[in-house]
């Protein structure tokens, strides 16, 4: 897409901007962008992440000495190489540092592991409510069908399964 205001270089800005019901929108290049006076909001700020998973990972000294440096088989990046620029080389690289990496994210996140959607609940729990959605699903189509009598068994299985909680 080409910068509507000078036709020439491609679009990189875009800017989305609603007031009340009307929407403005400009795809702009960057020197366009410029002398509208639109600044990338991060433009000047650095990005921390790598020093603060540097600073995670900080072993001491000893320990680095006692063992060589693990490298990823696939596209032969350390792990110091990692804590230096705080992205992972490639997807083999997290079963070869997942020792290291399973630490790391107990520190950042407080666990290792992801729990899902509903951290606190098992999935027994979650069973009465997936069979409630599916019944009402089938008691709305058995009255959009009209079939009264198959809606009134449904309707009464809903009854028993709220009851039972």
């Amino acid at each position: 897409m080409l910068c509507q205001d000078c036709k020439n270089n491609e679009a990189n800005v875009y800017f989305t901007q609603v007031v009340g019901s009307k929407k403005i929108t400009l795809n702009l290049c960057r020197e366009c962008a410029e002398k509208r006076g639109f600044h990338p909001p991060l433009e000047n700020a650095p990005f921390p992440l790598k020093e603060f998973i540097s600073g995670m990972i900080e072993e001491p000294q000893k320990k680095k000495e006692l063992r060589p440096e693990l490298a990823c088989p696939q596209c032969q990046m350390g792990f110091a190489d990692f804590s230096k620029r705080g992205k992972i080389g490639c997807g083999k690289c997290y079963e070869t540092f997942r020792p290291q990496l399973r630490d790391l994210l107990r520190k950042i996140h407080g666990a290792s592991e992801h729990k899902g959607k509903n951290p606190g609940t098992r999935t027994e729990e979650l069973i009465p409510l997936r069979e409630e959605r599916r019944l009402r699903g089938k008691l709305k189509q058995a009255i959009e069908d009209e079939n009264f009598e198959s809606a009134a068994k449904i309707r009464d299985q809903i009854k028993g399964l709220l009851e039972g909680r």
